[in-house]
C-alpha cells in the first residue's frame, strides 16, 4: 500500500460522496480514510453506503463528538502508519483543495521532498472566492508565523499536505498539542526543526460552495498564542527533543541546510 488521503469530517453530507469519488477516479490508486467526528448530519452513513463501491480503498474511522481537526489528523496518521502506507495526505472535504493536485504533491514527495505543502502564497499559487477579510487574516497569519518562528515556509497554515511515512514515524505525535488550525503550523514546524526537506507546490485554493466553515475565534486565538509557544519551546532547546520519537538524536544536518525549496 502506497498512498492514502485523510479527510476529517464534521457535517459534510453535501460534499462527502463527491470528494471521495473525485479522489478515487484519479490515477495512481489513492486510498481514502474518512475520520468523522460524530457528524449529526449523517456524513458517516453516506460513507458507509458507498463503501462497497470502493471496497478495500475507502475506510471510515468514527469518533464520538467534535474533537478537533488536529486530533482527527493524528488519529488518521496513526491508522495510516499502522497499515503501512508510505505517503499520507491531508485534504479538506469541501473541494477547497482540488483533488487533482494530489498528483502534484505526490510527485514532489517521490522526487525528494519529505513534506509537500500545497501552497497558496508562492509564485503560481492563488485564492479564489474568499472575502477580503479572510484573505487578509490568512496572509497575516502566515507572515506572523514566519516572523516569529523563522520557518521558511510561505504558507505555514496550509492544510493540503503530503507527508512521507518517515516524517510521521519520526515526529512524536503524542506531543503535538494543538487541535485547531495551529496544528498545521505545529506539524510543519516539527518537521522543519527535525531537518526534513519541505517543498511548497503552488495550488489554487477555492472557498467552499456547500456546507459551513469551521473557523471560529477560538481557532484564531490558538494560532496566535500557539506560534509564540512554539518559538519559546524552540528557544528553550526542548522542542527537538520533545517532538522526536524515542528522543534519539537526529541527523546532524541542520534545518537551515534542508530549508524549504519552492517549485
Amino acid at each position: 500500500m502506497d498512498k492514502i488521503v485523510i479527510i476529517p469530517t464534521y457535517n459534510e453530507k453535501e460534499n462527502i460522496e463527491a470528494i471521495i469519488t473525485a479522489v478515487m477516479n484519479l490515477p495512481n490508486n489513492f486510498h481514502v480514510l474518512i475520520v468523522d467526528d460524530g457528524s449529526p448530519d449523517g456524513t458517516a452513513d453516506i460513507v458507509k453506503s458507498i463503501s462497497p463501491k470502493f471496497f478495500g480503498k475507502l475506510f471510515l474511522e468514527e469518533r464520538k463528538g467534535k474533537l478537533g481537526l488536529g486530533t482527527a489528523y493524528i488519529h488518521g496518521f496513526k491508522w495510516a502508519l499502522k497499515n503501512n502506507y508510505s505517503y499520507i495526505f491531508e485534504m479538506d472535504a469541501d473541494f477547497s483543495h482540488n483533488p487533482t493536485d494530489l498528483l502534484r504533491l505526490y510527485t514532489a514527495c517521490t522526487n525528494g521532498a519529505a513534506v509537500a505543502v500545497g501552497s497558496r502564497y508562492i509564485n503560481g499559487g492563488a485564492v479564489e472566492n474568499w472575502p477580503t477579510n479572510r484573505i487578509l487574516l490568512s496572509k497575516g497569519a502566515s507572515l506572523y508565523t514566519r516572523i516569529i518562528t523563522f520557518m521558511p515556509i510561505k504558507d505555514p497554515t496550509a492544510g493540503f499536505v503530503c507527508y512521507s511515512a518517515k516524517v510521521l514515524n519520526t515526529i512524536n505525535l503524542e506531543n503535538i498539542s494543538f487541535v485547531g488550525y495551529a496544528f498545521q503550523i505545529e506539524m510543519k514546524f516539527a518537521a522543519w526543526k527535525l531537518g526534513f526537506k519541505i517543498i511548497e507546490v503552488p495550488i489554487t485554493f477555492k472557498d467552499r460552495k456547500l456546507g459551513a466553515s469551521k473557523m471560529n475565534k477560538g481557532i484564531i486565538k490558538e494560532g496566535i498564542f500557539g506560534v509564540l509557544k512554539l518559538k519559546w519551546q524552540s528557544f528553550a532547546k526542548s522542542y527537538r527533543k520533545r517532538t522526536y520519537k524515542n528522543m534519539v538524536e537526529v541527523n546532524t544536518t541542520t534545518a537551515e541546510n534542508m530549508a524549504t525549496k519552492t517549485m
